[in-house]
């Protein structure tokens, strides 16, 4: 079976081996902790052995509820922000067909998941409540503490339209809540309604949540294999825990690379991709980087792209804008799905010279032609190979991500476990709401905003 590799030849010429070399014995030294659980933040180190870890009984569990909820369900509706839910979202988009909101539900593998309290947008959710009313559906809610505010308002309003829409008994019935072991506003409502209930580890933070229930539910729902998703992330699990060596581990290498371009100056990454249902696996990369690195003003800024769309808009930046950034280019080598392009006999568009081609190979051409443009307009690149998008290699990316960004915040000296800076917007937001106890800061926020807005 092939194998995700990382290829960083586009980046000499901005960088040199030694470079890299330099770097080495920080990175054994951060391997070590890691793994060992000596480093910052360990803590919040439980994913490193999660996929080989995972029991046959937990993921037997998972896909039992997963299949009460499909089949009284043709939507679930997934209540979360952040890490829960951005994970469960990229992997469901990167495998359901394109338009499997258009579909019949018997074309679908499983329920339709949508997602809501990752906003507070009245109109999103009004507009959501207008297709609950027409379908049976059900809602997994996921939350550590429960009071976090834009799921909690969430959750409030839709369950309080499952009850009317059917009954607080049968309400109860379509509620699994992924949560805290032992408290929390969201375990003792659970423990007092009779909710179904999984855990969400103490030891795991909700950016590295992904391989656990908060990610395996949605996506067993959905109606994909949980089990070798696992198994994929387990093997890249195996491979970057063998060894600190950046030949062979793929996730300390791109980790190495991506620090010594930003030691040169190189602060904005761009994830690059050419496959539109990948655009969530990129949302949830940026989350993982960003609130990982992004602290004690350092850290590499994680922006993203869907190409070739995007080289109608970005690409002009990125070709010939400031020189402070790199891209990271997610290429995927096979293809799900066969379509060429047709022979015309006028030939009117002038595409004769391709009629015949794959689809697939004239998407690899504008790939390779964008690698080599990019890097002649001094954009260091680095490939990561994937070679088909399915269950097994999407659980060995999130791992393979998740492994160097850890070691990539410990390379750049931060805690990647810790968001401390995500708690001042709640608490201006708190204050200019009217919460118990804010009352001081309220009044001096209002006093600030006088002639802003």
């Amino acid at each position: 079976m092939k194998k995700l590799n990382v290829d960083i030849q586009s980046v000499f010429g901005f960088i040199d081996r030694d470079d890299l070399k330099k770097q080495e014995s920080s990175l054994k030294v951060h391997h070590h902790n890691l793994i060992s659980g000596t480093g910052a933040g360990n803590d919040f180190t439980g994913w490193v052995r999660l996929p080989s870890s995972t029991t046959p009984d937990l993921l037997r569990k998972i896909k039992e509820a997963a299949l009460e909820l499909k089949e009284k369900s043709e939507i679930v509706v997934v209540v979360g922000i952040g890490g829960s839910y951005l994970g469960a979202r990229a992997v469901i988009e990167a495998l359901q067909h394109q338009f499997a909101g258009l579909m019949p539900a018997f074309k679908r593998p499983g329920s339709l998941v949508l997602f809501a309290g990752n906003n507070i947008s009245e109109d999103y959710h009004a507009d959501l409540i207008d297709v609950l009313q027409k379908v049976d559906w059900s809602l997994i809610v996921i939350s550590k503490s429960g009071t976090t505010t834009e799921p909690a308002i969430a959750f409030r309003v839709l369950k309080q339209h499952l009850i009317r829409k059917y009954s607080m008994s049968e309400a109860r019935r379509r509620i699994i809540a992924i949560t805290d072991k032992a408290k929390g506003a969201l375990k003792n409502l659970a423990d007092k309604e009779g909710y179904k209930t999984f855990i969400i580890p103490d030891d795991v933070g909700g950016r590295y949540s992904v391989l656990t229930p908060v990610g395996l539910l949605p996506v067993a729902v959905a109606g994909f294999d949980i089990e070798v998703m696992i198994n994929g992330a387990a093997e890249m699990e195996a491979t970057a825990l063998g060894s600190h060596l950046p030949e062979n581990n793929p996730a300390a290498l791109y980790a190495l690379t991506r620090n010594a371009l930003y030691q040169k100056g190189r602060t904005v990454e761009i994830m690059v991709n050419y496959q539109p249902n990948l655009v969530f696996l990129t949302e949830w990369w940026k989350q993982l980087y960003g609130e990982s690195e992004g602290k004690q003003l350092r850290g590499i800024f994680p922006a993203g792209v869907t190409f070739t769309a995007d080289l109608h808009s970005m690409g002009q930046y990125i070709q010939e804008g400031l020189r402070i950034i790199f891209e990271s280019v997610l290429s995927v080598e096979q293809s799900a799905r066969k379509l060429a392009v047709p022979e015309l006999d006028d030939d009117s568009d002038g595409l004769n010279y391709i009629a015949g081609k794959r689809l697939s190979e004239v998407n690899r051409m504008a790939e390779l032609g964008t690698l080599l443009a990019h890097v002649d307009g001094e954009v260091p690149n680095i490939r990561i190979n994937i070679p088909e998008i399915n269950e097994f290699y999407l659980g060995g990316i999130m791992y393979f991500y998740e492994f160097a960004c850890a070691l990539s915040g410990y390379l750049l000296e931060v805690n990647p476990f810790d968001q401390p800076g995500v708690e001042a917007y709640k608490k201006n937001m708190f204050a200019l709401l009217g919460k118990r106890g804010f009352e001081e800061d309220s009044a001096k926020l209002r006093k600030r905003l006088e002639g802003m807005v």
